[in-house]
């Protein structure tokens, strides 16, 4: 068995057909998609007609199942969680900051992959942000400054009972099972230039939505200085705009890539499955 790769001519991202992932995939072809998932950083499988039991097969097949702090699982399985969406839900877009999933945990997933179930017709799209070349051309300044930071990670403004995600907004009728908890608010502290330990190349690592300041700076500093390569990290030329379809599968490596949902798709209904895959390392 073999596969077909054509680029998405974006900053990141890639398609990958002809190829049937409800089938036993060979070492020898897993190893080839991963060497295309670190090279392109987004691998793309559409027309994938994969069960949940498939999905978290092909999921294992990169790593270990992660750990997702705050997303209840599908009753189905306890390594899936539902990134849903009812119809008339009137609660703000889920996840529409660019970030790298779960950066406040010591160690970070590798990687995350979503399996569309149900896909509205119009908008929808999920934005993902090229962070080796995002480094790589940051000014030399600020690279030089970007290099000594140390970032200070929490979930607080997300998951905490207070966040965007906490008790108001179940209140206000989110469909996705949250379980927002004081847990949130503990902190962690990694580099914010990280090198990836597979590849070996350098990436600004996470956003606004998980890092409170840096290490050593008061806090007007930190926030200026935050915005600052916020700015710079979600730059169009960064940037790979991803459209979906029912039954396409999409996995990303959190260790060079930041993402994040958009909306547009108001009186429909939305739903993907989602697997995490834990890293070894930071």
């Amino acid at each position: 068995m073999t596969f077909s790769v054509k680029l998405t001519g974006s900053a990141c991202g890639a398609v990958i057909t002809e190829i049937d992932l409800t089938e036993n995939l060979s070492p020898k072809l897993v190893a080839e998609l991963r060497s295309q998932w670190l090279e392109n950083k987004v691998l793309i499988f559409p027309d994938q007609n994969l069960s949940i039991t498939q999905l978290v097969r092909f999921s294992r097949l990169f790593g270990e199942i992660g750990e997702d702090p705050f997303f209840g699982h599908i009753e189905e399985n306890e390594n899936v969680a539902a990134i849903q969406r009812n119809s008339d839900e009137k609660t703000p877009i889920f996840a529409e900051v660019f970030h790298s999933d779960w950066s406040f945990l010591p160690v970070p997933p590798a990687g995350t992959l979503l399996y569309g179930i149900n896909i509205p017709p119009i908008g929808g799209n999920t934005l993902f942000a090229n962070q080796v070349m995002a480094y790589e051309r940051l000014p030399k300044s600020l690279r030089e400054k970007a290099d000594n930071l140390v970032a200070i990670h929490s979930a607080a403004l997300g998951y905490a009972p207070d966040g965007a995600y906490g008790e108001k907004d179940r209140e206000n009728g989110r469909s996705m099972n949250i379980l927002f908890h004081e847990k949130a608010r503990e902190t962690f502290e990694h580099p914010l230039v990280r090198m990836h330990h597979e590849t070996g190349k350098r990436a600004l690592f996470s956003s606004a939505a998980y890092i409170q300041g840096f290490v050593g700076f008061e806090k007007p500093e930190s926030d200026k200085l935050l915005s600052e390569l916020y700015a710079h990290q979600i730059k169009e030329e960064f940037v790979y705009s991803h459209s979906w379809r029912k039954n396409m599968l999409v996995m990303w490596d959190n260790r060079s890539v930041l993402h994040a949902a958009t909306g547009g798709y108001d009186g429909y209904e939305r739903l993907l499955y989602r697997t995490t895959i834990a890293d070894k390392q930071f």
